[in-house]
């Protein structure tokens, strides 16, 4: 025990050096910020649907809300019910036993509903594709209106696809 002690004291703390911070990133949380307050009264509300994915892109959505990102400090709040949702985030490749949940998902979301997928998987069927099991890219099941790619995507690109699904809702 003592042994495991010396070795704590002698090595110290040891951690990942904070992230630097970002001028394109302070750029794009501001509109964004301006962006959710002007669309959506101040709150996006997003439920986000695992379709059947390996949870990389899930692990990228989690990093969204930590400190260094920060989505609850720019409006942006992750429901637990479709029904409280504006946006629905859609990873991985849509099993077929995920399809009908999808659909269901997709009509209790209340119109007007903007669908993210995200993803390669979300966006092409990534290399599960088609078969028997998968009916591959979300678009062939719900209509999606951004698509996020990357295996996983960074934080800062799944935050621009959010951007990206306000500002074509607030031009149509």
């Amino acid at each position: 025990m003592y042994r495991i002690l010396r070795q704590i004291a002698r090595t110290g703390i040891v951690s990942e050096t904070p992230p630097r911070p970002d001028e394109a990133y302070r750029l794009l949380s501001a509109r964004l910020r301006a962006e959710v307050l002007r669309s959506f009264a101040g709150a996006l509300s997003i439920r986000h649907v695992d379709a059947g994915s390996c949870n990389g892109c899930e692990l990228e959505i989690h990093a969204t809300s930590n400190p260094v990102y920060n989505l609850e400090g720019l409006g942006i709040r992750f429901v637990a019910s479709p029904r409280h949702a504006d946006m629905l985030l859609v990873t991985g490749p849509v099993s077929r036993n995920m399809e009908t949940a999808l659909r269901r998902t997709y009509d209790a979301t209340p119109a007007p509903r903007l669908v993210v997928a995200i993803g390669d998987c979300g966006c092409t069927g990534g290399i599960f594709g088609e078969s028997y099991a998968s009916a591959g890219r979300v678009s062939k099941v719900i209509p999606v209106d951004v698509a996020v790619p990357g295996c996983p995507p960074t934080p800062v690109q799944i935050i621009q696809g959010i951007l990206t699904a306000i500002e074509v809702r607030a031009a149509s």
